[in-house]
């Protein structure tokens, strides 16, 4: 079936999935996510964080529970409805050989002009892309070889936000980058967060410090669940997580 209409609820409920039957990746993770919630993940590399997140898109299905949206199990509803309703922002851009107009606008064909600018204009992209050799027509290479990383995560985040989903996929979208085009592309991640349900690995704690709660991972199990003021207050591997990122 067609997934219609706004998302309230996204909700894991017992989920466990393997990429080999020897070896679980999660197991048991249970939560529920309302609409406007934005949701963290963290825990050490390996703990199982994008895994989780790659299911939401059914880029993987369970190997046992469900993963409802709208109280609707995904594997009933069609895969092209549900991955409209989902923008995906990666430490690993995707681009393509191609004009800058046509990446911002991919996956949205009948797009203007006129709202591609807007969207980079929100995106913090449109006065680099203003000064490129032929503006929004500039081929910028295979993957955007032209470009720089924080240019490429610009027009990654301009992409989303023209697409503008009502759930929003950040998987360490900042962690590549130097300090200065981090900030520019914090302002823009900020922005295309407004009013929408996220879902967000961040390896740098202080990015996630107002989420909605955390969820902390640990071996495939959620251990923590809370905000960041009520994950300090606890003895775990949040707290520990937190002063060896922030102690001086």
């Amino acid at each position: 079936m067609p997934l219609v209409g706004d998302i309230q609820t996204v909700e894991f409920d017992r989920v466990n999935f393997s990429y080999n039957p020897d070896t679980p990746v999660l197991e048991d993770v249970n939560f529920k996510v309302r609409a406007g919630d934005v949701i963290a993940f963290v825990g050490s590399s390996g703990s199982g964080k994008t895994t989780l997140v790659n299911l939401i898109p059914r880029f993987y299905d369970p190997v046992s529970g469900l993963i409802k949206v709208n109280g609707v199990d995904v594997k009933d509803l069609t895969l092209e409805s549900l991955r409209s309703k989902i923008g995906y922002v990666t430490q690993e851009t995707i681009l393509f050989n191609d004009s800058v107009r046509d990446n911002i606008a991919y996956g949205r064909d009948n797009a203007t002009l006129e709202e591609i600018q807007e969207a980079a204009i929100h995106a913090q992209a449109h006065d680099f892309i203003s000064e490129l050799p032929n503006g929004y027509d500039t081929i910028i290479g295979e993957k955007g070889v032209m470009l720089s990383g924080g240019q490429r995560q610009r027009l990654s985040i301009a992409r989303a936000i023209l697409k503008n989903p009502p759930i929003l996929i950040l998987d360490e979208a900042t962690s590549a980058l130097d300090t200065e085009s981090e900030r520019e592309v914090q302002y823009a991640i900020e922005y295309l967060m407004q009013n929408k349900t996220v879902f967000v690995i961040a390896h740098r704690l202080s990015t996630i410090q107002n989420a909605t709660r955390i969820l902390v991972l640990d071996q495939g199990r959620i251990v923590q669940i809370g905000s960041s003021q009520e994950l300090l207050e606890e003895e775990g591997p949040y707290r520990r997580l937190y002063d060896l990122q922030f102690s001086v």
